[in-house]
């Protein structure tokens, strides 16, 4: 069985241009993809100044990525991260909330992500407060799918260093609380996982009262660290045999590079695919020769040293060889590499992160 599988835009840096978001979209439905989520962290209106309407022209460009998902056999919605109104909801908070919602419902919407990720959480009853922001949105979107993202999404403990300490029983608290019709995001032992098992999974699913709305961290590249690699290969720990009944949907958060991040895409539908029969640089090939064609895909492979392990930092005087032969071919997965090899994706901080 093949679980739903989506997109969840959802990185931290440069978002994607409308035309290769567009461009990307059009790629998702052959590849096995049923739902693409725009949340980048980058958006402000979507996250740190929610409040404020967006400028007509971004609506206007959301609206044109609404209508041509569904054209495309995908499900569309939008990530909206309402920062730290569950210090506050109430009177005004409230009511630009429901203002928001309503300006998200207009552009045409079949999901609604409501995201806490990334902001403070050591506040009292965190749970409580999530979860009645969850109902009311749930109560005012015509959405007809409604998943949040907790404040604490993965047993990471980088979380709490980060955000504070994650209340007691916080997850089993959120569970009990909210409507069993709402998704929980959820991105594994984790932020960034290795692995994701059906044990963890099964244990996640107890504490929450319903199975994850899986949100897999790969093959996204932000931050300062990960900004300075590729990530190309085929997905891997994702033993898609034993995950397939654990999990409601597996969203993953795309790359810095849209068309590079089709190649991993690929793979995730041909792990569930094949099972136990998967060979992840067979599917890696495939995927590549498919995408970007044979002479491309061979390039690629034989880079993966230098764009995937060693990075652009450590690279050396190959640099500039390697920026010439792929400047040579006229390809949107080649100019993103060239774009990389200039250092156009870099992250130098955690942008749209609470301190």
């Amino acid at each position: 069985m093949i679980p739903e599988l989506g997109v969840i835009e959802g990185y931290f840096g440069e978002p994607w241009s409308h035309a290769d978001r567009l461009a990307v979209v059009g790629r998702l439905a052959p590849l096995g993809f049923g739902f693409f989520h725009f949340a980048p962290k980058a958006d402000p209106f979507l996250r740190r100044r929610w409040r404020e309407p967006h400028p007509a022209a971004a609506l206007a460009d959301l609206a044109a990525l609404s209508a041509h998902c569904r054209r495309h056999g995908l499900r569309f919605g939008v990530g909206l991260s309402p920062f730290e109104l569950y210090h506050d909801y109430s009177g005004p908070a409230k009511a630009d909330f429901l203002a928001k919602l309503r300006a998200l419902d207009a552009i045409g919407l079949d999901d609604l992500a409501i995201l806490f990720d990334d902001t403070r959480g050591d506040v009292a009853d965190l749970a409580a407060k999530e979860a009645e922001i969850v109902h009311e949105a749930m109560a005012a979107t015509r959405a007809t799918r409604v998943v949040m993202c907790p404040t604490y999404y993965s047993d990471d403990r980088m979380l709490d260093v980060v955000f504070g300490e994650r209340p007691a029983g916080y997850l089993e608290d959120l569970g009990r609380r909210l409507d069993p019709r709402a998704g929980v995001y959820w991105t594994g032992e984790e932020i960034c996982a290795r692995e994701i098992c059906a044990g963890h999974l099964d244990r996640v699913a107890g504490a929450l009262r319903r199975k994850p709305f899986l949100w897999d961290n790969y093959p996204v590249n932000d931050g300062p660290r990960m900004s300075r690699f590729l990530h190309l290969r085929a997905f891997t720990g994702r033993a898609a045999g034993g995950i397939a009944d654990c999990v409601t949907a597996h969203a993953l958060n795309p790359a810095l590079q849209p068309h590079l991040t089709l190649l991993p895409a690929a793979t995730l539908a041909t792990t569930y695919r094949e099972v136990s029969a998967y060979c992840y640089m067979r599917a890696f090939r495939d995927a590549a020769r498919q995408l970007a064609g044979p002479d491309l895909a061979g390039m690629l492979e034989a880079d993966l040293l230098y764009l995937q392990d060693l990075g652009i930092d450590h690279i050396g005087a190959d640099r500039e060889r390697l920026r010439a032969r792929y400047a040579a071919v006229n390809h949107p997965m080649a100019a993103e590499v060239v774009r990389f090899l200039d250092g156009a994706y870099t992250v130098d901080k955690w942008e749209g992160a609470a301190p």
